[in-house]
């Protein structure tokens, strides 16, 4: 019943409340914001139904610095740790955790890593609007969402909350000696 729900959430509300959102704009990013945390919560419903170890970490570029020199679209691990960013953490995250970690530039990026890497649950970060929409296109794969903050506004030096990423790691069954 509850993967039911789910389906029914993201094929049929979802694109309901976007529509309803084309009329109402600034009600849209909260609609989105209510779907990601919709489909949090039921799957979460259902803890030993996503047990994994098979988890992908997916981050939007904006999360590293625009003064940062180096790109990490293409492998994050070309990443310089200095800490101006959360990539650093992050990185580390992944590699305490044994996972799959890729950064996207966008959506279609984004399927094609899912696809590639083939995952068994994703954490992905990212604004509402990729965020919502990523969501559904990974349907009816898991995918626990974590909108990231934009004090500089949309794409520009976002920031990431590291405890949610790592409570979604740990949810899905991630290593157990992450602190939390």
């Amino acid at each position: 019943m509850k993967r039911f729900l789910r389906g029914f959430v993201l094929k049929v509300l979802y694109p309901l409340l976007m529509l309803a959102g084309a009329f109402v704009k600034d009600r849209k990013e909260k609609f989105q914001h209510y779907i990601i945390d919709l489909n949090n919560r039921l799957i979460r419903s259902e803890p030993e139904r996503y047990r994994t170890k098979r988890i992908l970490l997916l981050l939007p570029h904006c999360l590293q610095t625009e003064e940062c020199d180096v790109r990490i679209t293409n492998d994050i691990y070309n990443c310089k740790r200095c800490g101006k960013c959360g990539i650093k953490d992050l990185i580390q995250v992944a590699v305490d955790n044994d996972l799959k970690l890729f950064v996207a530039t966008g959506g279609n990026l984004a399927r094609r890593i899912v696809s590639d890497v083939r995952p068994e649950a994703i954490v992905a970060v990212a604004c509402e609007r990729d965020l919502s929409s990523g969501i559904v296109d990974s349907y009816p794969l898991p995918v626990m969402g974590v909108p990231n903050e934009r004090p500089c506004g949309p794409c520009r030096n976002t920031r990431v909350d590291l405890d949610k990423v790592r409570e979604a790691i740990q949810f899905f069954g991630g290593n157990n000696n992450v602190e939390c």
